[in-house]
């Protein structure tokens, strides 16, 4: 076959949601790339500084997985923001934009 590569590439994405906006990256790596190396890969940790592998959730499609999860071709990594509001301020904010989204 003649092929240079030995190592096949699949294609992943890598999505961090804000409140206000979600980046999206895809990026090719060799098969086999775990859902960490993925998020270190994508460079999502520098564009997003509060991003810490170490504590962040992250899934693939909506589903949690491990940071070692082998990924396949055209899966969709997320890292979730970690639950760092507290449940008052959330009923308040809920509240306040139940008031607005009804005005």
């Amino acid at each position: 076959m003649g092929e240079m590569m030995s190592e096949n590439m699949i294609t992943v994405e890598v999505a961090y949601a804000l409140p206000k906006q979600q980046t999206v990256l895809q990026l090719k790596v060799p098969e086999g790339t775990t859902l960490i190396q993925a998020v270190e890969q994508s460079g999502m940790v520098q564009r997003f500084p509060e991003i810490d592998p170490a504590k962040n959730k992250m899934g693939i499609y909506g589903k949690a997985a491990k940071p070692d999860a082998v990924l396949r071709d055209m899966d969709r990594v997320e890292i979730y923001r970690p639950l760092i509001a507290n449940p008052k301020e959330v009923r308040k904010k809920n509240a306040a934009e139940k008031e607005t989204a009804e005005a």
